[in-house]
Formats: structure tokens, sequence, C-alpha cells
């Protein structure tokens, strides 16, 4: 069989007539090969001479037909692709995207056809399906319904896994799940059965014989269903698996419909010999182009929110005016109102309360229940968000009174028909210059630069599980630092909390008590990526925290330019340095039951460079602000305390 080798060196189109065609990245040490052995299509992947894909399959089963079988290729097509871009609210302000892209054309033995598009850049996979309008048995086809994927990821014997569990529809409190909200292995191995038999969620970590895999799709919007991994099948790997029939409450397709010519979501694979490709990787947004342009100013900033701690019974007046009050001493932009602010404060007093707001520099996000009939969750205010009527009324209100954001909680799945109500609820929001935050959701998928006034998603056992169960603040350490490698390297995500109560109650002195130090709650904002970002601090911690701590708070960035990694592994520990304008954070999270001691690589700062140390006395436990010199060779020894956490700046 012919074998054409295709690398960052050729610009002009290339004809292949059958065989395999491979594409390497920019820098050669990325190789992809794509075979159609046996009518089949399979790729795998090196990175710098390592396995770390192997035969993995591709196709599609559509309404024109089955594209997973008896295919052969016609042509490829390589091409270079650059590309640069600027955005807010990532890991980074800008990016240069430089990739090889391959296009390969083909047919199955009825003569139906569609190409298979991969962009291969350093680190970073990406492919897609494109199917274009075609006649077949002189019918001309404008239209295609894809059934089922056969895309799949193959990793070498030994791989263990860091992924998370899809659960099925209507479980959980008030029938509210699949949100995303299940916990992480740690190093399993690949053959472990999903705990609810249902496969698992997206992003997916791997820790492979030779390195590092980060599986994710992005470019998800109303054009197609979101997706998720099956159960790992020996010899095939995991699988591209559509949503459960019953998601939604039942209602809406469980496969995608698109238009020809048409393609799928990109599937994208981040691999590395190290974590720093994974940490660092923008491929979510490389691949995608914003959907329409912002109708104002978006403004990043602090949130405070009350039911965090003091629940349900806090969303009156007189509370939230103390919330409001807080976020003006601390300089934040923005209070967070939640559910039955309706019935508990009141349509009618919402915007004297916002007056109030205003006029402390202080501007409200209102939390909205999505829609009434994905699931039984009671909370009000319902059905604001899923109808155009209901939306544009809402907004238009909400533009009145001066609200500048909303949170929107409870959808019902990741069904195209679900895919769309997230995509119309954002376009409908950036009409009234209002931000959105979604909450007991799917994962973002590319969102942040699709969609200019998309802030984050929950989509994770996110902080208010921390009130609810002992369970969640033993986890927090392993969760804080697995997901700067999983979950929030793709996207942001609205972890909802950097909590500064020793104790998870209101009077801060009963229920359970938060097992984390001061400094990793106060790393954990500079470890967390949203570009409006919760301080869940209370109104008596202005009388208990040390100053420098509040000092720290006050001047808290949520928008980065630029993200490195520096060390970690995932659930054990995390060191990132972040870049706003020409200040540098470095911050670190452990999990470790000993101290650990590191020493830091800091190019960012000069040798001899004297910076601010905040960190747990290694005697005392206690939050300590002190000096630290990085030496002549630009590096630091810090020491991270069990559960603690480290900032230098």
């Amino acid at each position: 069989m012919r074998k054409l080798f295709l690398t960052a060196l050729l610009t002009s189109s290339v004809l292949c007539w059958a065989g395999d065609v491979s594409v390497s990245s920019p820098d050669n040490q990325l190789q992809v090969t794509i075979s159609d052995a046996g009518g089949r299509l399979h790729y795998t992947a090196t990175l710098n001479g390592q396995q770390m894909l192997l035969p993995s399959a591709l196709g599609l089963k559509t309404s024109l037909g089955d594209l997973t079988k008896e295919l052969s290729i016609v042509t490829s097509h390589l091409s270079p692709l650059t590309s640069s871009y600027t955005m807010r609210g990532t890991k980074a302000s800008s990016a240069d995207y430089q990739a090889n892209r391959l296009q390969i054309d083909l047919q199955n033995k009825d003569g139906v056809k569609m190409s298979l598009v991969f962009q291969v850049s350093n680190n970073d996979i990406a492919f897609r399906y494109e199917i274009p309008r075609q006649k077949i048995r002189r019918f001309e086809y404008k239209r295609a319904r894809i059934l089922t994927e056969t895309s799949s990821f193959n990793f070498p014997d030994g791989t263990t896994t860091f992924i998370s569990p899809q659960i099925g529809p209507e479980s959980g409190w008030e029938q509210t799940k699949p949100s995303y909200e299940e916990g992480y292995s740690a190093d399993a191995p690949m053959d472990k059965s999903s705990q609810y038999g249902h496969g698992y969620i997206f992003p997916a970590l791997f820790h492979l014989p030779t390195g590092w895999a980060l599986v994710a799709e992005t470019g998800v919007g109303s054009n197609y269903c979101g997706s998720h991994l099956s159960d790992y099948q020996a010899g095939t790997g995991y699988t591209v698996a559509y949503p459960d029939p019953g998601e939604n409450n039942g209602f809406g397709s469980d496969f995608a419909a698109i238009p020809l010519p048409g393609v799928t979501p990109w599937r994208t694979v981040t691999l590395g010999s190290t974590l720093k490709p994974i940490a660092e990787t923008t491929i979510s947004y490389d691949l995608v182009e914003p959907r329409y342009s912002p109708s104002t100013d978006y403004k990043p900033g602090r949130y405070t929110w009350s039911w965090l701690l003091w629940q349900d019974n806090s969303i009156n007046y007189d509370d939230q005016v103390k919330f409001i009050d807080l976020a003006s001493k601390m300089g934040f932009e923005y209070c967070l109102v939640d559910n039955w602010w309706d019935t508990q404060i009141g349509r009618d007093r919402i915007p004297e309360l916002s007056r109030y707001a205003q006029s402390k520099g202080v501007h409200l996000l209102l939390w909205y229940n999505s829609n009434g009939f994905a699931n039984d969750a009671p909370q009000t205010p319902r059905d604001c968000m899923n109808t155009a009527i209901a939306r544009e009324r809402e907004m238009k209100w909400l533009q009145s009174i001066g609200v500048k954001g909303i949170k929107v909680d409870f959808f019902g799945g990741d069904k195209q028909e679900v895919m769309r109500l997230y995509e119309d609820i954002l376009s409908d929001a950036n009409r009234y210059g209002l931000q959105v935050v979604f909450h007991g959701c799917t994962i973002p998928r590319g969102w942040e630069k699709m969609y200019p006034n998309y802030v984050a998603s929950e989509a994770v056992l996110a902080s208010e599980n921390l009130f609810f169960g002992e369970g969640a603040t033993i986890s927090e350490p392993f969760d804080l630092t697995l997901h700067p490698f999983c979950r929030n390297a793709t996207a942001s995500m609205d972890w909802g909390g950097i909590i500064m109560n020793k104790w998870m109650s209101k009077d801060n002195k009963s229920r359970h008590t938060r097992k984390t130090t001061d400094i990793f709650e106060m790393a954990s904002g500079l470890i967390m990526q949203t570009s409006v970002q919760c301080v869940a601090m209370q109104p008596n911690n202005l009388d208990e925290l040390p100053q420098f701590e509040i000092d720290f708070l006050k001047t808290l960035p949520t928008t980065w330019d630029e993200t490195r990694y520096l060390d970690g592994y995932p659930g054990r520990y995390v060191v990132l340095a972040r870049r706003h304008g020409n200040d540098w954070y470095v911050a670190g999270l452990s999990a470790e039951k000993q101290p650990l001691p590191l020493t830091l690589d800091l190019p960012m700062f000069a040798p001899g460079q004297t910076l601010q140390y905040y960190v747990d006395d290694k005697k005392t436990g206690e939050p300590t602000l002190t000096t630290l010199k990085v030496d002549k060779k630009g590096k630091a020894k810090v020491l991270l305390q069990p559960n603690g956490g480290l900032i230098l700046k």
C-alpha cells in the first residue's frame, strides 16, 4: 500500500488515490496518519516518535448512508494554516494558531461523499467531518441527519484516566441531571466501567506511558448536539457518543441535524510529553469564530454571593444590601442575587435594589431558572428564558434597571434542542448588554470566542457542595488541583466561590469546617479561570481576616494575557503563572498530605528580584505575607503545606 507523507514544507495540493495519508505539525514533532485499509478509516498519532494513539476509528452513520465502512480515499489536499486573534476572558488574551490542514475526500461504495479534515498544530490534533450537498441515485440531498459517530480515541495499554462519568437523564435532585457535576477518577485503569453506565464527559484527561492526552470537542452551538465518550472497549478505546434519548425530559432528537453542505464539531486531542501543553492549550478557541459582535464593552470583575453560605433565606432586600455594601467596600464590580428574588424581594423592589447597588459602584447579576419543562426544580423566576417572547420582555426590563448579567440554571442535557436554547439565550442577552453564566449545565465548547457575552459555566462539582456536605470540603484540594489540567483547561469554569469563612455557616462558628488554608483559597482565585470571579467573602470577613488578605482580594485580577504551566500533577498539586498586563502572578495549590518542597523556574521574573510571598507558615500553618528572592539562575525554592497554597507577585 502506498504511503503519502505530508509535512509543513508542502504548500500545494497533493492528490492521493488510495492508501495512507500522513500530516505533521509545524514543528514536525506530532504526526497523524490516516488509513482506509479494509474500507474503514482509522488514524494513529505519534509525538516525538512515541506512539500516543493506536489505530482509532473514524466515520459517521447518516441518513444519506453508512460512512463508516466500504470507504475509499479519493483525494487529499494539504495546506498550511495561520491565524491570529484576540479575545477576552480566557487563559490568554491573544493567540497565534499555526497548523497543517489536511482534507481527505472520501466516498462509500454507493457513491455517498464525505470529507475528513484534520488540522494538526504543535501538540494539538483537531478533526471534523464535512458533508457536501450531493446527488445520490438522481436525488439531490440538501440536509442530513447524523445518527451516530464512530470516532474513537484508542490509547496504549497502561494508560490511566482522570475522567468523570456521564449520568443518566432525569436523575439527581428534582431530575436536574445530567449536569456535569460528578466526581473524577484519579489514575484509574481504562477498563473500569463508568459509574452509571453512560460513559464519560468531555474533557477527558489520560496519563499515557509516554505522556499525557486531553480529549475534548469545540464549536458546538445550535448547529449540533453535544457529545461525550463511551465506556472503554479493548481494541477500540473510547468512542464519541451522542445524548441519551431521555435527556431534556425526552424532548428533542438524540441525533444531530445539519443542512448541506454542513460540518460536524471539532474533536480535539492535546498531546504532551509533560502537562505543559495540556494546561496551556488554546485549541478550544483556535478552531472557532465569533457568531456575533458584542453589543457593548463587557466588563470582567468579581462578585459577592450571599446564597453560598446564607442560602435561600438571604434572598431578601436587607441581606442583599449587606452583600452589595461588601462588594462596594472590596471594590468588586458585581453582586449576584440568587433564586427566589422575584418572590422574596419582589419584582417591584428589584429596580430599587439595582439603583442602590449602582449608587455604591456595584451592578447586579440575577439568577433565573432556564425553563419549566426539562426538570422539576421549583426555584423561580421560571419561564423567563425558555421562549423568545419571554426573553425579549425580561431582558429589556433588566437593561432598563441597570442589571449587567444573568445566571441561568437547570438545563436538560446535550441534545441539539438544548444547545439551541443556550445559543438563543446568549444571542438575545447580547442585544441587551447582558453577560451570561450558566449553572446546572453542559460544558462550554469554544463559547468564550463564539459568544462574546458568555462568561463561564459551572459544569463541575462546584463550591456550593462545600456547604451541603463535609465530603466536598475534604475533596476540594483534589478537585482544584485537577481542573487546571482537565475541566478548566478547555473552558472557563464558574467554581462559584473563594471561601474565606473557616466554617460553612453564616455565623462562622457552626456546621463543618473548611479544610483548606486561607492562602489556598486566595491562590485558587488565580488558578481557577473565569473573567467574572466569585469571591464568596461574608460581611464578617472584613473584621476577621488579616489586612494583607483583604488587600490581595481587593486587587485580584480575573483576566489574563498569558498562562504558563510551572509544575504539578492532577489531583495532587499545581503551580501556574499568569500575566495580567505587565504583572505576573504565580499561584500554587496542594492536595498532598505532607509538606511539598518545590524548586520553581521563574523566567518571568528577573534574577535577584524580590517578590511578595503569600504562604502558609510551616510551623503554625497560619497565613503569612513575607518576601522571597529569585536566585541568579531564575529559580526559587518554595514550600506548599498540606491543603495549602502559595502566591508570588
